[in-house]
């Protein structure tokens, strides 16, 4: 039993991924799941698996949320894993023993395994999330896609170690991708609007993002799959930028 570290999760209609997710989070000495007033049976499956449940009010994304079920957190270290994401027990055991063996750190970053079309994604990753910390040396921001900001020194885990990864369970469409790539852009609005926007932006930056994650992160090695994964993100970044000059041009 890992009983000195906290596992938050934060859900909406999770109910997908989530007893596979908790049956891999068992060995954990408190498992809170701060939940937005689902309609489905995330609630149902986390009662049933002994969570501790929290509530929180029903926002469009998850950092403003995080810092309220932190703080519900017992023990000083807390694990802040999403609804569709595997903790393996290599990374268990890595955890707990890093909690006994390094007290010169407040934090760790996770590498995380990525899948599109039914494969790993090289070009995604490692992807690191700082997902691992003392409950009072953190502090998430209110804006989208902001990582916490952490009190303190990191630890972050070599890439090579793929074992100690998390693995992160959505295999989404490209159907839903362009879906969740309309609906982010159009938060990103909050935090960009009034950022000039000139031609050369709207061209090339999608562009870098396409050939960062095709050539640069060698997205070319996961063949189709790599192409239109790559493509997909330049996508999201010409719709950010292409709302926001429409935006700005409404002012």
């Amino acid at each position: 039993m890992l009983n000195n570290i906290s596992v938050v999760i934060n859900t909406y209609n999770a109910e997908k991924h989530l007893e596979k997710v908790l049956e891999a989070l068992k060995d954990f000495d408190e498992i809170i799941v701060c939940d937005m007033y689902s309609n489905d049976e995330t609630l149902k499956i986390a009662k049933n698996l002994n969570c501790k449940i929290f509530y929180h009010n029903k926002i469009n994304y998850v950092e403003p949320a995080r810092n309220y079920a932190i703080q519900q957190a017992k023990n000083e270290w807390v694990l802040v894993v999403d609804a569709d994401e595997i903790i393996t027990f290599k990374l268990k055991e890595f955890l707990g023993n890093f909690t006994k063996e390094n007290k010169n750190f407040n934090a760790v970053s996770i590498p995380r395994k990525n899948f599109f079309l039914g494969q790993f994604m090289q070009s995604a990753y490692p992807d690191y999330c700082l997902r691992f910390f003392k409950k009072d040396k953190v502090f998430y921001s209110d804006k989208i896609h902001s990582p916490p900001e952490i009190k303190g020194n990191i630890f972050k885990i070599d890439k090579k170690n793929k074992d100690l990864a998390i693995v992160h369970l959505a295999d989404e469409s490209v159907f839903e991708i362009s879906n969740k790539n309309n609906f982010y852009s159009n938060e990103e609005l909050s935090k960009r609007s009034g950022k000039k926007i000139g031609i050369l932006k709207l061209i090339f930056s999608p562009f870098w993002w396409f050939f960062k994650f095709y050539i640069l992160k060698k997205g070319f090695l996961d063949g189709k799959a790599g192409f239109v994964f790559a493509a997909l993100k330049a996508q999201y970044k010409f719709l950010t930028i292409a709302k926001i000059f429409e935006n700005n041009s409404k002012l």
